[in-house]
C-alpha cells in the first residue's frame, strides 16, 4: 500500500494546500464513503452538500468550493484532474506479470529488453523484440517480428500477431488482438476469394486498448494508431483504418475500413463508422451514432431517436414508412398551389 502525506500530494499535483499537510492519505474514495485515511473530490458543485458529511481524510476541489469548506484540501483549478493524479500516484493495481514464468516459451531468436516479465504460459515468436520494463500476463502470444516497446504492459490472453509494432508505455487489456486478418475478399461468381492482408498494425506511444477490442492489420498499408488514443473494451477497427493522436472511441463502436478518424476526437459507445470516410479533427459523435458520410468541420453530432414512451414510438415508426408516400403527395400539392398561383395572374 502507499501512503503518502496531504502536503506531499499537493507538490505532486502543484494544488494548494488547506489545513494539516502532515495528513496520511492511503487511498481515494467518493465523498460519501471516504474514510480519514483517504482522500475524496468534488467536480461538480451541486454535490456541494456532500462537503458538511463527509469524513475524507482530505477533499480535492476548486477555490470556488473550497470557501464552503474548512477541512483539509487541496485546491486546484481542475479537481477531476486531480483525482486522477491522485489516483494515479497511490495505485495498488498489481503487474501483469512478474519475472519469467517456467512455462513461458520464449524463441532464442527473440530479444527480451531488461527487467522483461513473462507470466505463465506466454510464447514469444522468432524475431520479436520486446522492450525494456515490459510486462506481458499469462497467455498471450507476441507473433513473429512483432515489436513491444518499452514499459508497455498486456494483462492475460492479449495476441500480437506477426510483424505488428506497439509503442512505449502501452497498455492492453485482456482479450484484446492486434494483427488479425482485414475482412477482405474478391467476389468472382458467387465464391468468395481471400485476399491475404500484408499489411500490419503501428500503434503510437502511450495508447490504452481495452478488452477484446480488435485491430485488424492492413490489406497492403499498416493500420495505424496514434500517440495517446484510447480505445474503449469491444471495439472494431478495421484494416488500414487511421485513428488520430489522442483521440477516444468509447465500446462497442465500429469502424469500416480505410477510414481516417483525426486527432483528439471524441466516439461515443455503440457508434458506427462507415469506411472509407474522414472525420475531421476534434470531431464529437454522440453514442449510437451511424457515420455514413465524412464530416468535414468538427463538431458535435448525432443521429440516434431520443428516447420516448414504446406506444408513441411505434406510432413514430408507422409514419416513418409512410414518409416516402407523404412527400409525393406534398410535391404534388405544390404543384397545384403553383398552378392555381399562375391562374390568379
Amino acid at each position: 500500500m502507499t501512503t503518502m502525506t496531504l502536503a506531499q500530494l499537493a507538490s505532486a499535483l502543484e494544488a494548494r494546500l488547506q489545513g494539516n499537510g502532515d495528513t496520511l492519505i492511503e487511498g481515494v474514495a467518493t465523498l460519501g464513503n471516504a474514510n480519514a485515511s483517504q482522500i475524496a473530490f468534488l467536480a461538480n458543485s451541486k454535490y456541494r452538500s456532500h462537503l458538511d458529511s463527509t469524513a475524507a481524510g482530505a477533499v480535492i476541489l476548486s477555490e470556488a468550493d473550497a470557501e464552503h469548506f474548512s477541512g483539509n484540501a487541496l485546491i486546484m483549478a481542475n479537481p477531476y484532474l486531480g483525482y486522477a493524479q491522485v489516483a494515479q500516484l497511490l495505485d495498488t493495481t498489481p503487474d501483469s506479470a512478474e519475472g519469467i514464468h517456467p512455462t513461458a516459451v520464449v524463441h532464442p531468436e527473440a530479444s527480451l529488453g531488461d527487467n522483461v516479465s513473462l507470466g505463465a504460459n506466454v510464447v514469444i515468436e522468432a524475431g520479436a523484440i520486446i522492450g525494456d520494463n515490459v510486462q506481458i500476463g499469462p497467455g498471450c502470444v507476441i507473433g513473429r517480428g512483432a515489436q513491444l516497446g518499452a514499459g508497455t504492459k498486456l494483462w492475460a490472453n492479449v495476441t500480437v500477431y506477426h510483424s505488428v509494432i506497439v509503442g512505449q508505455d502501452c497498455l492492453v487489456h485482456s482479450g484484446a488482438v492486434i494483427g488479425s486478418d482485414g475482412f477482405g475478399y474478391a467476389n468472382e461468381k458467387g465464391q468468395w476469394v481471400k485476399i491475404p492482408q500484408l499489411g500490419s498494425v503501428r500503434i503510437g506511444d502511450r495508447v490504452e486498448i481495452g478488452a477484446n477490442t480488435c485491430i485488424d492489420r492492413g490489406a497492403l498499408d499498416d493500420t495505424i494508431i496514434e500517440e495517446g488514443v484510447i480505445l474503449d473494451n469491444l471495439v472494431q477497427i478495421a484494416h488500414n483504418d487511421v485513428i488520430g493522436a489522442h483521440t477516444a472511441i468509447a465500446g462497442a463502436t465500429v469502424l469500416a475500413g480505410s477510414t481516417t478518424i483525426g486527432k483528439y476526437c471524441i466516439i461515443g459507445g455503440n457508434s458506427a463508422i462507415a469506411g472509407h470516410l474522414t472525420i475531421a479533427d476534434g470531431t464529437h459523435i454522440s453514442g449510437m451514432t451511424g457515420v455514413t458520410g465524412s464530416i468535414k468541420e468538427k463538431g458535435l453530432y448525432a443521429s440516434p431517436p431520443p428516447l420516448q414512451e414504446a406506444k408513441q414510438w411505434r406510432k413514430n415508426s408507422v409514419r416513418m414508412r409512410q414518409l416516402d408516400e407523404m412527400y409525393r403527395r406534398l410535391r404534388e400539392l405544390e404543384k397545384q398551389m403553383a398552378n392555381l398561383a399562375t391562374d390568379d395572374d
